[in-house]
């Protein structure tokens, strides 16, 4: 209906304005410190929020047309953030914003949509849900939360060179049980899931034997000496991509392992 047409574009319109990157219109980083280290987000296969994916909707006089479909979609240019004054306040997709979180905002992508976003001067790399709409500053690809920013090592300078992808979560409605991974252990720049880091060989054998039960392939406990002392690392893999690395993880998650991470060495 016209009136609801007018009505969507008008609350992304209002809760769109001003999304254009830290330090700017009043904008700022929080004072309390944050880790570098904050866990990326774990994709997952969402359906579209309520709010925010209307076919097109205009800022400042530019249309923008909303993604049908994201997959495979890249893109490269200039990475901003956003902090302190939009804390708290809802998102184009009804979700509160959380500068503390892992998300992001983009102009086009669905919402819901995952991606990773690859700092192309300094290498780092972070998984994002994007939930938001912005930036709308020109050249400006994506608008990052306050941690993914820190992370990717941009909370400074307030804008980065990134390049993104989005990850295809259609693929993780598959169980872990039905995917078949390699069975080299050559770990030398392999996707591996890490489940846990132990000192106690028993305890890491005991976790390893559990996965293995749950029909989890390519369960393997690694050796390494840390500080002297030895440390039994519980890890799956390798795994062929990051698409299928988060769908494993999704699946511990569903049985109660929520510390899982993705580790490439």
């Amino acid at each position: 209906m016209p009136v609801n047409k007018f009505f969507y574009s008008f609350v992304i319109l209002i809760l769109s304005l001003d999304l254009t990157g830290c330090a700017t219109g009043g904008d700022s980083a929080p004072d309390d410190f944050i880790r570098n280290d904050t866990p990326d987000a774990i994709p997952a296969n969402e359906p579209l929020s309520r709010y925010g994916n209307m076919p097109s909707y205009t800022v400042r006089g530019k249309t923008y047309q909303v993604l049908k479909n994201s997959i495979g979609f890249t893109q490269k240019g200039i990475a901003s953030w956003y902090g302190t004054k939009f804390h708290g306040r809802k998102t184009s997709s009804g979700e509160k914003y959380n500068m503390y979180a892992m998300t992001a905002a983009h102009k086009t992508l669905p919402l819901p949509t995952y991606v990773e976003v690859t700092h192309t001067g300094n290498g780092r790399k972070v998984i994002l849900k994007v939930n938001d709409r912005g930036p709308f500053h020109e050249g400006r690809v994506i608008d990052l939360s306050y941690a993914a920013a820190r992370k990717l090592g941009i909370s400074a300078t307030g804008t980065g060179p990134v390049s993104l992808r989005v990850i295809n979560t259609s693929a993780l409605d598959l169980k872990t049980s039905e995917v078949v991974l390699p069975t080299a252990i050559n770990t030398g720049g392999k996707i591996h899931i890490q489940v846990a880091a132990m000192g106690s060989e028993e305890a890491a054998e005991k976790m390893a034997g559990n996965l293995r039960d749950k029909d989890i392939p390519s369960v393997r406990v690694h050796v390494i000496k840390n500080d002297g002392k030895k440390l039994y690392r519980v890890r799956i893999g390798p795994i062929p991509n990051v698409d299928l690395a988060y769908q494993v993880i999704n699946e511990l998650n569903e049985i109660g392992l929520n510390t899982a991470r993705v580790v490439v060495d």
